[in-house]
């Protein structure tokens, strides 16, 4: 078939076409941009010299070559540095439950001191002591002392064989309720909370950021094929009209015409490389083995296609109103601000509590001699012959000054995080219903978009059915295809963001991004 029959109108727009099938012919000197596109473009010499080659044409899709949403969203969940810090927060928080449970861990101390001055033994102390502290504020102690020497003080001496006790403080007011231990049990259970909603939180960011990469990279996909074949078509017009002009059947200018499109399209294709290849690496960045690696898109990587126009729809796949109150219970904003709220009523608890004046009762039951003697038989007399020593202590401050001021800040901090907490509400309903305002009208426009490229692509074929009758000029069927090509990238810049919008609605109701659509 030769280049003039390309021209002809018994061969018309279906064996223009044809050739798009056809390998295009590579420049000796053309290289690879990147691993994933072979070849590139001869520049401006090759322009210069009537001999305009173009990179070779993306690889076709195969299913060993597809990297679907669903294999980057469970790679970046995996293995992502981002991804596994958050996993680290609720161990962390689990810790600092473990870290306030210490607080009531059984105590044991043993003490001895010995005293010798001028050849003279003072006392010798020898103190053991077990606490264990109960959940309910009392503190239970068991002990042995023995206290003795020449110059030891009556109130502290005890009997050659020492003295066995088992004791018990008790609070009578403040800490008898609540106290500082059961306090920071509390808040840290609540950081638990606090810890989780951070973990979702920021794993579903990351994934939101992952899912719009990866329909940018989608996106700059099918730019780069419809400027491919747009080049293609441009060049085999180029080679027919030049053959022509040299038979003689058309005006030189229109050579020229049919290079300077050529030439244009070759500057879009170059541009579309280019924003291929970083989009390649802005998604190659999400992408991690599971020894913490970085590692790179395969040159064989092609995305899933766009949302093909079954996939499309005017609202939220899950009716709007029940996403709202889904938002309202389980997203992770708010759930922050509740696992803080519960942290404050407990420092407000305790604060209060603070208030109440400090009155215990320390209260041991005396044994002579060591604890757990089987030669001496125990029984109860001894606990009923005034063995015992008991304490009563007792403190408030007069103006309170502290624990007041304490309160106070505390209801403020209260009254402040409720009022961020219906804040964020009001922001997270509004968000998403923002965003399936922002579907609806996709789903809107990738309709009539869609009826524009039907429409423009019967005006190019029209304007080439001229053409080939002589009817029009090379100007206005490059301009027609131009047109063309321009509602085609449209539509595909209105379903990549139909796509990125579908993600962001999970998003904004506190769900993570899944495969769809």
């Amino acid at each position: 078939m030769s280049l003039r029959s390309l021209m002809s109108p018994r061969l018309g727009v279906l064996g223009l076409w044809a050739l798009l099938c056809l390998p295009v012919p590579q420049h000796a000197n053309a290289q690879a941009p990147v691993a994933y596109l072979a070849g590139s473009s001869g520049g401006a010499a090759g322009a210069a010299s009537h001999s305009v080659p173009g990179p070779s044409a993306l690889p076709a899709a195969a299913n060993d070559s597809l990297f679907a949403l669903a294999d980057l969203l469970t790679l970046v969940g995996e293995n992502h540095p981002v991804a596994r810090q958050a996993a680290l927060l609720p161990e962390r928080a689990q810790q600092e439950v473990r870290l306030a449970r210490a607080l009531f861990d059984p105590l044991a101390e043993s003490k001895f001191y010995r005293k010798e001055f001028g050849g003279q033994e003072y006392w010798n102390r020898w103190d053991n002591t077990l606490r264990l502290p109960l959940w309910y504020g009392p503190d239970l102690r068991l002990g042995y002392e023995r206290n003795v020497g020449p110059r030891m003080s009556e109130q502290d001496a005890t009997p050659t064989a020492g003295l066995s006790y088992v004791g018990l403080s008790v609070p009578l007011a403040q800490g008898l309720l609540f106290d500082e231990r059961r306090a920071a049990v509390r808040q840290a259970q609540a950081l638990r909370g606090l810890a989780e909603a951070e973990r979702v939180a920021a794993l579903n960011k990351l994934l939101l950021s992952a899912a719009k990469d990866y329909w940018s990279w989608a996106l700059a996909h099918e730019r780069l094929r419809l400027l491919q074949a747009n080049y293609r078509l441009a060049e085999v017009r180029y080679r027919a009209v030049r053959e022509r002009v040299r038979q003689g059947d058309m005006a030189a200018i229109d050579s020229v015409e049919a290079l300077t499109e050529l030439q244009n399209r070759q500057a879009q294709q170059l541009q579309a490389v280019v924003e291929w290849q970083n989009a390649t690496l802005s998604l190659s960045n999400y992408l991690w083995d599971p020894q913490q690696r970085p590692r790179e898109l395969p040159a064989s990587a092609q995305p899933q296609p766009l949302p093909p126009p079954a996939a499309w729809q005017a609202g939220p796949a899950v009716p709007l109103e029940q996403l709202v109150s889904q938002a309202r219970q389980q997203h992770p904003d708010l759930l922050k601000t509740r696992a803080k709220l519960a942290q404050l009523d407990v420092e407000q608890r305790l604060v209060r509590n603070k208030l109440l004046p400090k009155l215990s009762v320390d209260y041991n039951l005396l044994l002579r001699g060591r604890p757990y003697q089987p030669e001496v038989a125990y029984g109860p007399a001894p606990l009923y012959q005034y063995n015992y020593k008991l304490g009563l202590s007792f403190a408030y401050p007069l103006l309170l000054r502290q624990e007041r001021s304490k309160q106070q800040l505390a209801r403020l901090k209260i009254r402040e995080a409720s009022l961020s907490l219906a804040q964020s509400t009001r922001d997270i309903d509004t968000g998403l219903r923002q965003t399936a305002n922002e579907q609806q009208g996709l789903f809107q426009q990738l309709g009539v978009q869609q009826q524009l490229v039907a429409n423009a692509q019967r005006l190019r074929d029209g304007e080439q059915a001229r053409f080939e009758n002589g009817e029009s000029s090379v100007f206005l069927l490059n301009a027609r295809e131009a047109a063309l090509l321009s509602t085609r990238l449209k539509l595909a810049e209105y379903q990549a963001k139909y796509a990125q919008t579908q993600a962001a609605i999970r998003w904004a109701a506190g769900l993570a991004p899944d495969s769809l659509p």
